[in-house]
């Protein structure tokens, strides 16, 4: 067994998502070669990193992100801060010869994310970004059922990302708690938070974007800042709406917003083909719809995969067929498709050059709705 010593950034919600990954990956992936060992972990509150470290049996930890960069008894540093910290982080850590896994969305701005490619290729590093919702096995599988053909000629793709927690205006922005409210921290808005996942999602399944068309509302327009205690303009997007054309010739329509009284997290996705349609639901994320025309008619209308079987993707490593897994189960899956990149070589998708295209897409959306014309992403990794 090698190891690979894990610097976390970060203690909130994703830092708790990525330390229970490395910590399941031993017990449900044992044939892999390499293991994540909990090394140190970094937050600039002492209280809050020590507390992280003793729950997550973390062996060190530290206040500052360059300590952490530079530790020599570290090997990969993984990003789980705000936005306006990634490219700082990722680029020293790169150039110190640091494993960069980078939360997503990659940075706030495209000129932000350029220098971050480029030091993880001139230092020849291994990389990778958090765009989890590729490692749902039913997602896997639409990947799988897609690229068979058995879809034919795709002809539309819609998707959308539903929350309401910010439907209150005395919610304030900034801070630690609520920084993807605040554009200097975030970049922007539901865009790059909530679309960012159903960019990624719909490129690796259905191919590049080539232009798009996009309005955004920001519905409450001043909020208290919690840093200042002052009333300031709100500049991130509550919602988006944008429509696209991909490479392909099919059609895109996405949606995302905080705005959607009575939704949490709905995420979907709908995929119409010349022969089949295939669709998928966070709420119900371990079936896949599938309608397929070449039934015979009298029993002809969708199906209901229920993706739980030891052929079906990832589900080998965990329960017994019929039995569900989780949310967390994704990161478990990336993480353990990294270590296995270390083994073969390969790169472990989505690298910081791919996460990149998911950047230009959100940049476009967010010039379109600025400029109410169409944008192209200038797409070309696909």
């Amino acid at each position: 067994m090698k190891k690979l010593r894990i610097g976390l950034i970060g203690t909130g919600f994703m830092a708790r998502a990525h330390s229970n990954a490395y910590k399941r990956i031993g017990d449900f992936f044992p044939e892999l070669e390499y293991r994540p060992v909990l090394q140190a972990v970094c937050s600039r509150s002492p209280e809050k990193v020590k507390a992280f470290a003793k729950q997550w049996e973390y062996m060190a930890h530290e206040t500052n992100w360059q300590a952490m960069v530079n530790r020599e008894d570290i090997d990969a540093i993984d990003i789980c801060a705000p936005n306006d910290t990634h490219a700082e982080i990722a680029i020293a850590a790169a150039n110190a010869g640091k494993m960069v896994l980078c939360e997503k969305p990659l940075a706030r701005t495209v000129a932000e994310a350029m220098p971050m490619v480029e030091a993880v290729e001139n230092n020849g590093v291994k990389n990778t970004v958090w765009y989890n919702y590729r490692r749902v096995p039913a997602v896997t599988l639409a990947k799988q059922v897609i690229d068979s053909g058995k879809l034919g000629q795709i002809f539309h793709y819609r998707a959308n990302f539903l929350q309401d927690w910010t439907i209150n205006p005395n919610l304030p922005q900034g801070g630690e708690a609520l920084w993807r409210l605040d554009v200097k921290a975030a970049g922007s808005g539901v865009t790059g938070d909530l679309l960012a996942h159903c960019i990624d999602t719909a490129m690796w399944l259905n191919g590049g974007i080539v232009d798009v068309s996009a309005v955004t509302e920001t519905f409450i327009k001043e909020r208290i800042h919690q840093e200042t205690g002052k009333m300031e303009p709100v500049g991130i997007d509550d919602a988006c709406i944008f429509h696209c054309h991909f490479e392909n010739g099919s059609l895109g329509l996405f949606e995302a917003t905080r705005y959607a009284r009575g939704q949490k997290a709905l995420k979907t996705f709908e995929i119409n083909g010349e022969h089949a349609s295939i669709r998928w639901d966070l709420h119900d994320q371990n079936r896949l719809g599938y309608f397929d025309h070449g039934d015979d008619s009298v029993v002809r209308g969708w199906r209901n995969i229920h993706v739980s079987d030891s052929d079906q993707p990832y589900i080998d490593h965990w329960w017994i067929p019929g039995v569900c897994i989780g949310y967390e189960h994704t990161f478990v899956h990336h993480a353990a498709d990294f270590l296995k990149s270390l083994e073969t070589g390969e790169p472990c998708s989505p690298t910081f050059q791919e996460a990149m295209e998911t950047q230009k897409v959100c940049e476009a959306v967010l010039e379109s709705a600025k400029t109410r014309s169409w944008q192209d992403t200038n797409v070309s990794w696909i």
